[in-house]
């Protein structure tokens, strides 16, 4: 039986910019972009991709759940009457993106509803969840969603964890760095980027990142830093840092952090090796910010090839 691997969050209608200057019209969102990656990567007998969320019953959330359907991971949807997906627009300048979005009635805010599908995560399975997908929800759901992943890494299961601050979808930046903080609580592996966290959490260096996290609970810390130097530190004193190869043109960085995240993962999950687990998320990600667009497709990015030129 393969291997689970279950992201929860919110995937939206995306705007993004082409090179004719119109925008092309698909579906994306943190989580389910490493979901999406993840699976163009694993082998399918190896990996099962799943997305767990909310839709509602208008025909852009059936457009949302056949394009799950058709990348090949399955969807675990709660399906809420009168809600729809929520939709976001990208700017692109000199590579760098910035968003505006429409989400206050996502129903991905419902996403917490019904979490049955988690009760059958356990040991070997990743379970995989963002600060967004914390942030999209009330008090109460953010509580049931914590509680099912505590019980499921209770079950044996991997909880991972990409802080992915967003301080617009916060009422104040004291109350994301909480929300975070206690999320992180609930994985043993934490995903963050030190330029975030320096901004919210006045972390002066990615050490102090990395410390953060580790008193926190956590058992593996990664720590992306964007061309910088990639930190890791394990609870058990393993730390090692690396720097990425240059990448030569950067285009656009939407889905940096997420594809890092997707190889990364898919290595973690099926050879256990830490450091050409962080070498092929470098090398996915420069791959994808050469290109334009979220999710970008993987036929040119060998991971098998940059498996074993990494062991060589």
């Amino acid at each position: 039986m393969p291997k689970r691997f279950i992201a929860i969050g919110e995937c939206m209608v995306e705007f993004s910019p082409t090179s004719s200057g119109t925008y092309a019209v698909g579906f994306a969102g943190d989580t389910f972009n490493t979901a999406w990656y993840t699976r163009q990567l694993a082998e399918p007998a190896t990996l099962e991709v799943s997305y767990l969320s909310a839709v509602g019953d208008d025909a852009l959330s059936g457009q949302l759940t056949d394009f799950i359907e058709a990348a090949g991971i399955r969807p675990l949807m709660a399906r809420v009457p009168g809600v729809t997906p929520g939709m976001y627009m990208i700017f692109l300048s000199e590579g760098e993106r910035s968003f505006q979005y429409w989400r206050s009635q996502s129903a991905a805010r419902h996403l917490a509803d019904d979490l049955s599908a988690l009760e059958m995560a356990g040991e070997g399975d990743l379970l995989y969840f963002s600060g967004i997908t914390i942030a999209i929800l009330t008090e109460d759901a953010r509580n049931r969603l914590l509680a099912a992943l505590q019980v499921a890494a209770g079950r044996g299961a991997e909880i991972v964890f990409d802080p992915n601050l967003r301080p617009r979808l916060w009422q104040s930046t004291d109350e994301m760095c909480h929300w975070t903080m206690k999320a992180a609580s609930a994985a043993g592996i934490v995903l963050p980027s030190f330029e975030d966290e320096a901004s919210h959490f006045d972390d002066a260096t990615e050490e102090a990142t990395a410390t953060r996290y580790l008193a926190n609970g956590a058992r593996l810390v990664v720590v992306k830093n964007g061309a910088g130097p990639v930190l890791v530190r394990g609870a058990d004193g393993d730390s090692f840092q690396y720097q990425p190869e240059p990448v030569g043109a950067v285009i656009d960085t939407t889905a940096a952090g997420d594809s890092f995240n997707a190889a990364f993962l898919v290595e973690y999950m099926v050879r256990a090796k830490i450091r050409e687990a962080v070498r092929a998320g470098c090398a996915l990600a420069a791959h994808v910010i050469g290109s334009r667009g979220t999710l970008v497709p993987v036929s040119g990015f060998d991971l098998v090839a940059c498996r074993n030129r990494l062991s060589a």
